[in-house]
């Protein structure tokens, strides 16, 4: 009894010790921010997610193509996927990577795949992670200024279309444009 008494106080004495040398070494105090120096970040309702899923289906739907579409967060993460009648199995994991991509690098992932083929030392960002998918198809999406997510559509015969899929997405919410109008 005695002998554990001294081994707590021993084992006290040296924590105290040791967050003395902590806090001294780190040198920074530690401070909870104030909460106006948080920094804010927009987010994308569910609903606003949902309403561009469903707009790209039905974009594609009137052309007959069957695909998938799936919407992100700014970090990546799913918000909301749809998966046409018919659609190919491959169109699920390909709509969501290609909307990871966009919401990653904050770029169109058509323009991102035009960007590596004219500069081939880029070719390392196709390898960045299992998620990225440099194929047409994804496209950030902005809202006053703000990027909050990404689109992905996967399925239709041609990367333009699924662009195209993915644009119907983002006017349905009022996102910016991220393709050039039609000519």
């Amino acid at each position: 009894m005695m002998g554990t008494l001294r081994l707590m106080k021993r084992s006290a004495g040296w924590i105290g010790m040791l967050a003395g040398v902590l806090l001294v070494v780190g040198g920074w105090p530690i401070v909870a921010p104030a909460a106006d120096e948080l920094p804010k970040e927009g987010v994308l309702p569910v609903v606003s997610a949902g309403k561009a899923v469903q707009a790209a289906l039905d974009f594609c739907k009137k052309d007959g193509y069957r695909v998938s579409a799936s919407v992100v967060d700014r970090a990546g993460i799913l918000r909301a996927m749809m998966r046409a009648d018919g659609a190919g199995p491959h169109t699920v994991d390909s709509s969501r990577k290609k909307a990871y991509t966009a919401a990653s690098l904050r770029r169109a992932t058509s323009d991102l795949a035009e960007m590596i083929a004219k500069q081939p030392t880029l070719q390392a960002l196709r390898e960045m992670n299992e998620s990225i998918l440099m194929v047409g198809g994804g496209l950030p999406i902005e809202i006053a200024g703000d990027v909050v997510g990404a689109i992905g559509v996967g399925g239709a015969p041609g990367a333009h279309l699924d662009d195209a899929c993915a644009q119907a997405g983002l006017d349905a919410i009022g996102a910016a444009p991220k393709l050039p109008a039609a000519k």
